[in-house]
């Protein structure tokens, strides 16, 4: 024995079944997360699974996920890679700037036309 307490990370390997990489597609800090079903009366899901299904009911990127959770970033990802398995949550990479357009520009062109 060291003398320290060796808790969280027990208690972080449990969370992650040992994995150090989620499985599947990976994803990076800015892809949004977002709750397709809410399973609430699923039993093998944990707290952290429970508290990103309500966080995520509105679009969510990983990082906002990972700092609401107070837990390390590889193990958000771990936890949010079980979930897309499950079908719980989608993770999409957010769309570039450049490829969103505002209602100010729809109204442009609308505008342009009208006036043909």
């Amino acid at each position: 024995m060291t003398g320290h307490d060796p808790g969280p990370l027990i208690r972080l390997f449990g969370l992650t079944g040992g994995r150090a990489r989620p499985q599947g597609e990976a994803f990076d800090l800015v892809a949004i997360v977002t709750t397709v079903s809410v399973a609430t009366e699923r039993a093998d899901l944990m707290l952290e699974h429970l508290t990103v299904l309500s966080l995520c009911r509105k679009p969510c990127p990983v990082a906002d996920v990972a700092a609401h959770l107070k837990l390390p970033l590889n193990i958000t990802r771990v936890i949010l890679g079980d979930l897309r398995r499950e079908g719980l949550v989608t993770i999409d990479r957010p769309r570039p700037v450049a490829q969103t357009i505002d209602e100010r520009i729809y109204r442009e062109v609308l505008n342009g036309l009208r006036r043909l």
